[in-house]
């Protein structure tokens, strides 16, 4: 039986929900609304709401600065990282969790301890590989550097999620004749569909908003990438807020569409390698 909450609880209960909700949409609304002032309102007036909003920093940025083509360089790379990341991760991931050999248990640890490693430490060498294979300054050498990182966390992910699926499953599969790989691509992958997105959105995240390794294996102006575009909206000690909020939201919506489409798999995800099966 539910007990109901008594009107203080619910009032600490609310009230903490909607302080949450503020303190989380506070810095967005503040972002939004500097996206929308003049150069000249944000040091002369400023206000919380919006004074002669205007949408000059938008154009400026879009048309002037190039960003359109920033956000599709982030978008290539982020969806072909996300690609490569999760279908190496699948295969990694059911080998580690399903096939019995020597070392198993080493190689799941050292994949995990690749990607704790600080992407500092890992440049120097990238660089030089990056460069003997004449992949410097383009967008298909970012997305092998960015599989280094992202294809560790992507697998130890899915191997929680694989560990949550009976093998019973897949053995039944195969005793009606399936194969192996029969049964990771019928029976395996479809259950495990929502654990699988959640992945998929969070190694899109994390090659989305990737700065460092842009920044260093990146030259050319045409082939930033949306942090990387940033990042260069601050020249010297000269700040363009402006902009620079305007490039943030911009930037930000495609990140926010793609939580909204997948927010139902996310949730699901989050949960499906929670217990173990």
């Amino acid at each position: 039986m539910v007990n109901k909450l008594s009107l203080r609880q619910k009032f600490i209960v609310y009230g903490s929900l909607f302080s949450l909700a503020l303190f989380i949409i506070f810095p967005i609304y503040f972002m939004f609304i500097i996206s929308l002032k003049r150069p000249a309102d944000i040091y002369r007036r400023p206000s919380l709401l919006p004074v002669n909003p205007a949408v000059v920093n938008y154009q400026q940025l879009l048309n002037d600065l190039g960003f359109v083509t920033n956000i599709g360089n982030s978008l290539l790379i982020a969806t072909a990282t996300t690609i490569l990341s999760v279908l190496l991760a699948v295969f990694a991931a059911y080998s580690l969790v399903r096939l019995q050999y020597r070392g198993r248990r080493w190689v799941g640890r050292l994949i995990l301890f690749s990607y704790l490693t600080p992407a500092s430490l890992l440049f120097n060498p990238q660089a030089v590989i990056i460069a003997r294979l004449r992949l410097a300054n383009t967008l298909h050498g970012l997305v092998l550097v960015y599989l280094t990182f992202s294809t560790g966390l992507s697998t130890w992910l899915l191997m929680g999620y694989f560990r949550a699926i009976p093998p019973d499953l897949e053995e039944q599969a195969m005793v009606d004749g399936a194969t192996r790989l029969g049964a990771l691509f019928r029976v395996l992958l479809p259950v495990s569909a929502p654990g699988i997105v959640a992945v998929s959105v969070f190694t899109f995240t994390a090659a989305w908003n990737e700065l460092l390794l842009a920044l260093i294996f990146i030259t050319s102006p045409d082939l930033r990438t949306v942090p990387v575009a940033l990042n260069y909206l601050i020249t010297g000690d000269t700040f363009r807020w402006g902009l620079i909020m305007a490039g943030a939201v911009a930037s930000a919506v495609p990140v926010m569409i793609l939580y909204y489409l997948a927010q139902r798999f996310v949730v699901q995800g989050l949960t499906a390698g929670s217990v173990k099966g």
